[in-house]
């Protein structure tokens, strides 16, 4: 973990609710997909814990959906602010275990960190699916930006209003070889039912200090409680235990 001050070089809208911030500083301590920043705002007491979309050297992405106080005032945020943000923080997927054609499930808000992940996936040489679920056409992102990658993108959308009707669950390839993961809980259960090989997922919940010495997102898995923002956010499929 590493707190440092970034400059924002951009905060723009992707959708209605849906914004997309690039800023500039110290990304020494992200060394993986699926690990998260913790950023502080002004006028309020905890930091807003946000997925890493992207990062290189010098630049960190992240997309945010505003659904309270924080987020809302995260969108109007201008460029040459700068921002209090602890980085390098979870725990990120293992791209070791992949195999050769690992499919990625994505939905809503759970797309970001998808995309660091299937960035360097490609760079490896592994033929990379992607699947993006939406509730309906006009809340959907980033789909030309996987292609652009090079990955096979498949788009869901619950009202069928967009690509295929239906669930992630409802796109899956006949063969992958491995799955990663990351969207609201309902969506990693049916994940975790519909397929055939191992994965990982990455659990989306409220934190308190997010770096693990509160115990407030501590979660019941087969080998104990781990604490989301420390041991996870991502998980094994075999270490995950459902109530």
């Amino acid at each position: 973990m590493k707190q440092s001050i970034f400059a924002v070089l951009s905060n723009d809208a992707l959708t209605d609710s849906v914004y997309k911030m690039v800023l500039a500083g110290d990304t020494s301590a992200i060394t993986a997909p699926g690990q998260f920043v913790n950023i502080q705002l002004e006028g309020h007491f905890l930091r807003r814990p946000i997925s890493v979309c992207d990062y290189d050297e010098k630049t960190l992405t992240i997309i945010y959906k505003v659904v309270g106080k924080g987020t809302a005032a995260m969108s109007g945020i201008k460029t040459g602010e700068t921002l209090d943000i602890l980085t390098g923080l979870g725990n990120g997927y293992d791209l070791s275990l992949s195999g050769n054609a690992p499919v990625l499930l994505g939905g809503g808000v759970g797309v970001p960190p998808m995309y660091n992940l299937a960035k360097k996936l490609v760079t490896q040489g592994k033929a990379v699916s992607v699947i993006l679920g939406f509730n309906t056409a006009n809340e959907i992102f980033y789909e030309e930006e996987f292609k652009a990658l090079g990955c096979h993108v498949q788009v869901t959308t619950v009202d069928g209003s967009y690509g295929k009707k239906g669930f992630v669950t409802d796109a899956l390839p006949e063969n992958y070889t491995y799955f990663y993961t990351c969207g609201p809980e309902p969506m990693l259960k049916a994940v975790y039912k519909a397929t055939n090989t191992s994965g990982q997922m990455s659990f989306e919940e409220r934190m308190g200090c997010g770096f693990g010495a509160c115990m407030g997102c501590s979660c019941k898995t087969l080998t104990g409680y781990k604490r989301i923002c420390k041991e996870g956010p991502v998980m094994k499929k075999e270490e995950i235990l459902w109530d």
